[in-house]
């Protein structure tokens, strides 16, 4: 039980890099129209790229950026185990991921061996967050860099790969696999479709830390599970410093 104290797990939010597409640059505009002919638009019809920036930029590293972050670790208080959850965000995203490399460092001090948890991390939040990095004129913290590792030497553990078990011709959402799992399915008043315009238009930037932290919460009580720890059920305990 002592090695589930090393796993950091983690999910992040992000959005498009600003609140339209007409306020991208002449070069980036065309960038993105470009990539806008490979992709479909969620009502059909006709793909505009104007559109398509609204719907689905949020999720491309070049065109996005990342306005919240939320961890978690399994922690022992009073002789019972919970998972201790912190959301960071902010606008400006450096302070974000310098606060997050923050968080990171003073982590691994403590367990040096730790490894990153999340669903579908290997795949998207990891590399977003390093190539974010990368852009915003950072260094890389050594956990986050892999490039040039072959997928066994990367250490850090992602509960839709542990579902594939090799077969990598599926995908499972964090919610449906919660849910066959008998465990109580993320679900509130946001869903990832909903992130962008919450953070542009409402700028409601607490109720997106909330989502994310319950995906992180999610997660780690998925991972027990496919881990075989069915004993431990832990409560969410939330840091709000």
């Amino acid at each position: 039980m002592e090695l589930l104290k090393h796993i950091l797990f983690i999910d992040i939010e992000t959005v498009a890099c600003v609140a339209n597409f007409g306020l991208l640059s002449e070069s980036m505009q065309a960038h993105w129209a470009r990539k806008a002919k490979f992709l479909k638009s969620k009502a059909g019809g006709e793909e505009v790229p104007s559109v398509l920036f609204d719907e689905r930029a949020g999720i491309y590293s070049e065109f996005a950026k990342v306005v919240s972050i939320g961890m978690g670790c399994l922690v022992e208080r009073d002789g019972e185990w919970k998972v201790l959850l912190k959301s960071l965000s902010d606008d400006d995203e450096r302070a974000l991921l310098e606060k997050f490399c923050e968080a990171v460092t003073r982590f691994q001090t403590q367990f040096p061996d730790m490894r990153f948890c999340g669903h579908n991390i290997k795949e998207f939040d990891l590399p977003f967050l390093s190539r974010r990095m990368l852009i915003q004129g950072m260094q890389l913290p050594q956990c986050l860099d892999m490039q040039g590792r072959k997928p066994w030497e990367v250490p850090h553990l992602d509960t839709l790969e542990l579902w594939r078990f090799g077969d990598y011709k599926h995908f499972t959402s964090l919610g449906l696999l919660a849910e066959v799992l008998g465990l109580p399915s993320p679900k509130g008043d946001l869903d990832g479709s909903m992130v962008n315009e919450t953070y542009w238009k409402e700028h409601d930037i607490e109720r997106i830390n909330r989502y994310c932290l319950q995906d992180v919460y999610t997660t780690a009580k998925v991972y027990l599970r496919l881990k075989g720890i069915s004993d431990m059920q832990p409560e969410p305990l939330y840091v709000t410093e």
